[in-house]
């Protein structure tokens, strides 16, 4: 078995969330290579979720954020920082298009979400376990 597989990537523009997915697939592939066994629904709940987490980002808080994926045998850590203070504000979901969705599907899909921040932006963790 291999160990930890980290990827990291600065990520803006209209095509960030289909960069960050990119990057999901590039760590689950690396962790196969290195002899781990990733399962496609943990593969695919990671997707979802840094897609959603990076749409926000770039979507309410300026435009750039970091992206830090890390995978172990226990799961795939996800880490997305951005230059706002303000956190997350989770809303009623609309049925005209205008969103509402992402935070409730992000919650579902994880373990151990959390919002850490500063006067100078913040990180949004989240663990996806490994289907067992």
């Amino acid at each position: 078995m291999g160990g930890a597989v980290r990827r990291h990537c600065d990520i803006r523009g209209p095509h960030a969330a289909a960069q960050a997915r990119q990057e999901v697939r590039r760590l689950t592939q690396e962790a196969l290579r290195a002899g781990d066994r990733v399962s496609r629904t943990a593969e695919d709940d990671a997707v979802m979720v840094v897609s959603e987490l990076v749409t926000n980002a770039v979507r309410h808080a300026g435009g750039a954020c970091s992206l830090d994926l890390s995978w172990r045998p226990d799961g795939i850590d996800i880490d997305v920082s951005d230059d706002s203070p303000e956190p997350p504000r989770p809303r009623d979901p609309a049925f005209l298009g205008e969103g509402g969705y992402g935070w409730g599907i992000v919650t579902r899909l994880t373990r151990d979400l959390t919002v850490r921040g500063g006067a100078h932006g913040k990180t949004i963790h989240a663990h996806i376990d490994p289907p067992r």
